[in-house]
């Protein structure tokens, strides 16, 4: 016979020691689209702007799984993903001028990413979501693919 009261325990006890239960999603989970006109890149790019640049977040254990998303001037889609926790460890990414990324958690809306190529350090980028959430801006120093010295403010609004 089913009994009510021992569902809701079950429920409620599930809900205490399951990582869903306990886990907390962090505040760059969700879909952000950079506005342009608020980021700024240095040296200034020499070629058109992309259409658009969106990176989607969703939680991965208590790391984070990303999908960043460019769509170039000329409409080519290009697509990079990987899968981090907070651990400060390399894991593949791959991109132009990468092949690891590393992530540490500074505090609740702001977290570090260390991005390598061929094991030296490309890129280092803080990235933080503002108190309400509506913002978020990667802020970021390194190398490009010619050695040359970069430097970003990339602001994304979340959609």
């Amino acid at each position: 016979m089913f009994c009510w009261k021992n569902a809701v325990v079950a429920i409620v006890a599930l809900g205490l020691v399951s990582p869903l239960g306990a886990q907390k999603a962090d505040p760059h989970v969700g879909t952000w689209k950079q506005n342009f006109d608020k980021s700024t890149l240095t040296p200034a790019p020499t070629g058109p702007r992309p259409q658009s640049i969106t990176r989607t977040y969703e939680m991965f254990g208590d790391g984070l799984k990303a999908t960043l998303v460019t769509i170039s001037a000329d409409g080519t889609r290009t697509v990079t993903t990987y899968s981090a926790h907070f651990d400060g460890k390399d894991v593949p990414f791959k991109g132009a001028n990468s092949d690891t990324i590393a992530l540490k958690k500074v505090n609740d809306r702001t977290f570090d990413s260390t991005i390598k190529k061929d094991g030296k350090v490309v890129q280092t980028v803080t990235n933080a979501v503002s108190a309400d959430g509506k913002t978020m801006t990667a802020t970021g120093k390194g190398t490009n693919a010619n050695g040359q010295a970069v430097s970003s403010v990339a602001v994304f609004e979340k959609q």
